[in-house]
C-alpha cells in the first residue's frame, strides 16, 4: 500500500512537471531569459518576473505563438503566390514598372520571418489592473518587449521605400509627400496602415473618401497599394494580405 502511494505521488510531480509551460522574454526588461510557468499560467505573471521597462514602448511590445506558426506560413505562402503573379500578369499587359515592383516586395517578404504574433495588449499596467486581457500562456510562447522606434517605414508602390523621422499627430498621408508613390502603379484610394502593436487599418486617402485622424505610432509601417484591378485577372486580397503579414513582423529587439 506504501509503494503504490509512493508511485502515484511520483506519477503525479512527474504529470506536473511535464505541463509546466516555458515561456521566454527578451528586450527591454529587467529579467530577460526563460520564465517557467504553471498549468494556466497567464501574461501577467510572466511580467512580473520580467519587469519590462517602466518607461519602455509597450505598443510595440509582441506575442509570439507556436500555434500561429502553420497559419502564418501559408499566409506567407499565399501571398508569395500572389506576387509573383502579380508579377507576370503585369508584364502581360506591359506594365514594366509594376512588374518590378512585384519583384522587389516578393524579394522582400520572402526574406522575412514566420513569427507566430499574435495581436495583443502587452501594456503591464493594463493588464495588472484588468484594462486588458491577462491572457494565458502556453509551451515555447515568447514575449518581445523592443525599445522605441522614431521612425515610420513606408514602402509598397512607391519609388523608393523610406524611412521618416516620426511627427506626432501628423497624418498618415502626409508621409506620403516624401516617398513618391508611383501614379501608374499605386492604388490612389486607399492605404494601409500597421500600427507596431500589429493593428492593420485601410485608410482613404482620396478627396471623396477621405478619412482624417488616421495617425500612425511611432514605428509603424504605412503600405501603399499596389494597383492591380486594371490587370486581368485582378488580385483583390493582395494588398491586405500584405499588410496582415507585414504585422506579424516586430520591431528591433535591443537589449
Amino acid at each position: 500500500m506504501k509503494l503504490s502511494k509512493v508511485l502515484c505521488t511520483c506519477l503525479l510531480w512527474v504529470a506536473g512537471g511535464a505541463s509546466q509551460a516555458a515561456v521566454s522574454v527578451d528586450g527591454d526588461v529587467g529579467h530577460p531569459g526563460p520564465v517557467d510557468l504553471q498549468p494556466g499560467g497567464r501574461a501577467v505573471d510572466v511580467m512580473r518576473i520580467a519587469r519590462p521597462n517602466p518607461e519602455g514602448y509597450w505598443l510595440a511590445a509582441a506575442w509570439l505563438r507556436r500555434s500561429l506558426l502553420e497559419e502564418q506560413t501559408r499566409l506567407k505562402a499565399g501571398l508569395l503566390f500572389d506576387l509573383k503573379v502579380l508579377q507576370r500578369t503585369a508584364l502581360l499587359f506591359d506594365r514594366p514598372s509594376r512588374a518590378a515592383l512585384a519583384l522587389q516586395m516578393y524579394e522582400h517578404v520572402s526574406r522575412l520571418p514566420v513569427t507566430g504574433r499574435q495581436v495583443a495588449v502587452l501594456d503591464p499596467v493594463a493588464v495588472e489592473v484588468g484594462f486588458a486581457r491577462n491572457f494565458r500562456l502556453n509551451d515555447g510562447d515568447s514575449l518581445i518587449y523592443p525599445t522605441r522606434s522614431n521612425v515610420v517605414e513606408v514602402l509598397g508602390a512607391v519609388a523608393e521605400p523610406c524611412e521618416l523621422a516620426y511627427r506626432p499627430m501628423q497624418e498618415a498621408r502626409d508621409y506620403l509627400q516624401a516617398c513618391s508613390p508611383l501614379s501608374d502603379d499605386a492604388e490612389a484610394d486607399y492605404l494601409w496602415i500597421i500600427q507596431p502593436d500589429g493593428v492593420t487599418r485601410r485608410v482613404g486617402i482620396a478627396p471623396w473618401n477621405r478619412e482624417s485622424g488616421q495617425v500612425p505610432a511611432a514605428g509603424s509601417k504605412i503600405l501603399v497599394p499596389f494597383k492591380n484591378d486594371d490587370l486581368n485577372p485582378p488580385i483583390p486580397e493582395l494588398n491586405q494580405q500584405l499588410a496582415e503579414f507585414l504585422a506579424t513582423q516586430l520591431a528591433e529587439v535591443v537589449p
